[in-house]
């Protein structure tokens, strides 16, 4: 389904716990011990639902860096692991940690237009991105309704970087992962709402899952074959070697006026 500017909420009559947002699944792997460890050590459990939603969400934004991982599907504790992630990596764990917290939550399709993606993915590599990039949300049940969440993709450096290459930009901005229409302010932590970052590039709209697990087995991941080959071993490191040099832009910046 094209998506023309309309809400992208999905409401719910559902008002008590659905156990099939709670489970655990190859990727949503909460059980694990580093996902665990993670949850005790925070002392997350302590927190009423909104503080640990909040510290899930801005523990995924700014504490897993933005950043490409070798596969969509990879599981929870992988993304920890990496201490990186995208839109749908970073999802996978910040569905582990919902899930781990016995928060609801539920996962939701899309795909967004390549140009979004330009300026985070090189030039040189830029032909690896399909036309259509598969995207997703997290949707978390809160005060009997689902909440969007899309904002913990990019983490406050890389977006503070951004916002500074790009300081005369107020408004409507789309490359370098971003897609919103309020580039100096965008709606990206937790306050209870929606947030977004990259909601004004998404093209199709494949509806809600259970898990991404359940998405990923319909829809497949973003590359198969040589080029997935290709990324995964070699042209992902160059990505990533170009994302830390645009969340590093700014700091540089800095120094060198200092000096």
């Amino acid at each position: 389904m094209k998506i023309n500017n309309q809400p992208l909420v999905v409401q719910s009559k559902e008002t008590s716990m659905n156990s099939k947002y709670l489970e655990k699944t190859k990727i949503v792997n909460f059980e694990h011990s580093t996902i665990q460890s993670l949850i005790s050590e925070r002392n997350w459990q302590e927190l009423d639902d909104f503080n640990k939603i909040g510290a899930a969400y801005q523990f995924v934004k700014d504490e897993i860096l933005f950043g490409y991982n070798e596969s969509d599907d990879i599981s929870a504790s992988s993304v920890l692991a990496d201490g990186y992630g995208q839109c749908n990596t970073k999802g996978n764990l910040l569905m582990a940690l919902l899930r781990g917290l016995g928060i609801q939550c539920r996962f939701h399709g899309f795909t967004i237009e390549q140009r979004l993606q330009k300026g985070a993915i090189p030039t040189y590599v830029f032909w690896l991105a399909p036309k259509y990039i598969i995207h997703s949300w997290i949707e978390v049940y809160f005060k009997d309704r689902w909440i969007n969440l899309e904002g913990f993709i990019l983490d406050e450096q890389y977006l503070s970087s951004l916002q500074h290459k790009f300081s005369q930009i107020k408004n409507e901005f789309c490359g370098y992962g971003v897609a919103t229409k309020c580039f100096s302010s965008p709606d990206t932590d937790w306050r209870g709402q929606d947030t977004y970052i990259q909601k004004e590039g998404i093209h199709d709209d494949f509806g809600v899952y259970n898990s991404p697990d359940e998405f990923y087995l319909e829809k497949g991941t973003n590359l198969s074959g040589i080029k997935r080959w290709m990324y995964q071993r070699v042209i992902r490191h160059f990505i990533n070697f170009n994302v830390v040099n645009v969340r590093n832009l700014k700091v540089l910046e800095v120094e060198n006026a200092q000096s």
